[in-house]
C-alpha cells in the first residue's frame, strides 16, 4: 500500500471494483455493491482514490491595511 498503511477498505478504490455509475460499483467477487462497502478481498488501488479538494483560504476577514508596507 502506498502512503498510509491503515487505509480504510472501500469498494470505491478497490482493485477489483469498476465504476458503473454514480453510487454503484461492479465488484469481480460480489457483483453490484455500494462504493462505501468492503469485503475480505479488498486490494488497494491508489489510482482510483480521489484526494479531497484543497481548502481555499478565507481572505474576507483581512483588511487592506495588512497588505501595505
Amino acid at each position: 500500500m502506498l502512503f498510509k498503511k491503515d487505509i480504510e477498505p472501500r469498494c470505491a478504490y478497490c482493485q477489483r471494483g469498476a465504476l458503473l455509475e454514480e453510487g454503484k460499483i461492479l465488484c469481480a467477487k460480489k457483483g453490484v455493491v455500494s462504493p462505501a462497502g468492503s469485503c475480505r478481498r479488498f486490494q488497494y488501488d491508489p489510482l482510483k482514490r480521489v484526494p479531497p479538494p484543497p481548502v481555499l483560504p478565507d481572505f474576507s476577514r483581512l483588511k487592506d491595511e495588512e497588505f501595505t508596507l
